[in-house]
């Protein structure tokens, strides 16, 4: 019988947990297979933790890793794969947004398909009108720069196979979009079209949005770096030419008088041409600096093993 390692990450949960554990337990034992489950606690400032050492005082299958401070959601699921030790492992988000019986579906395609991850894709894109742009202006923008793409509207909740798990945690970058990582790592991937449930808000604000899309571009793609390159060679061939279209001008056609609104304009527009791809090169040399500092991703404060 195979057993299934159920990792899932805390952050303002606590009201999530005892449903999320039922569901998830029931959803592993009509599946047929052993299982255990993985709460990883990453620095979440509600009752979280105790709700899941309550959890874990009552059933002796769950786990809990308790983090030193919040690290961030990815992090934190990279934490807990390391932890698990099943032939599969289960991983989805405990806020119910993500539907528990879905290990059940799963579970059920992965035995028909022979496929190492089975993942869902949303059906459609959850949330207000805001959140649904966003969401489409950042996969057409990612996918964009990606070398590989990633399929639009993924969700977290993916079952994979001990081998790919086991290939998936050697990625130890400090800075990277597990979205892209996912797809690296390479394997026969399956998606599963899903609904997502929305629960009315989000930790992600709009600034944690952008950040996002900011890292997980730069972390995985140096297309735009490319990009600045052939853009300052159009602005400078661009230049030449006109150069050359004014001296001809001045010295053929007629006297040019000086324009100081366009001097101007010219300079304020190279200057924040020139502050953007600084910038962005800023950003690049950031990620190589904290990559070179060997800092551990996540630090455990203490773990509470299973009984």
């Amino acid at each position: 019988m195979k057993k299934v390692s159920i990792v899932t990450t805390m952050y303002h949960s606590a009201k999530y947990l005892p449903e999320f554990y039922a569901r998830v337990r029931k959803a592993a034992e009509l599946s047929g297979v052993q299982y255990d489950f993985i709460f990883v606690n990453d620095g979440s400032p509600d009752n979280s933790l105790a709700v899941a050492l309550q959890l874990r005082d009552e059933f002796p299958d769950v786990a809990v890793v308790e983090l030193s401070r919040n690290f961030g959601h990815h992090k934190a699921i990279m934490a807990g794969l390391r932890e698990a030790e099943g032939d599969l492992v289960f991983l989805i988000d405990c806020d119910l947004e993500e539907q528990p019986e879905l290990l059940t579906e799963f579970y059920t395609k992965m035995e028909e398909t022979k496929g190492d991850v089975i993942f869902g894709v949303q059906n459609s894109r959850k949330g207000k009108w805001r959140e649904r742009i966003f969401g489409q202006v950042f996969y057409k923008v990612f996918n964009h720069f990606a070398e590989r793409p990633i399929p639009e509207n993924i969700i977290m909740a993916r079952l994979m196979t001990r081998n790919y798990v086991e290939e998936l945690i050697r990625y130890d970058e400090k800075e990277f979009f597990l979205g892209a990582t996912f797809m690296e790592v390479g394997f026969k991937q399956i998606p599963v079209s899903v609904d997502k449930k929305d629960k009315g808000s989000s930790t992600y604000s709009l600034s944690k949005k952008v950040a996002l899309m900011v890292n997980a571009i730069t972390s995985t793609s140096n297309k735009p770096l490319i990009y600045v390159f052939y853009f300052g060679a159009l602005i400078s061939f661009v230049s030449f030419t006109f150069i050359i279209i004014l001296l001809f001008r001045h010295f053929f056609i007629e006297k040019l008088l000086t324009g100081w609104p366009s001097l101007i304009v010219s300079i304020w527009f190279l200057s924040g041409l020139i502050i953007l791809c600084i910038g962005l090169l800023g950003i690049y040399l950031s990620k190589i600096y904290m990559e070179t500092k060997h800092r551990p991703t996540v630090i455990v404060r203490k773990r509470y093993d299973a009984r």
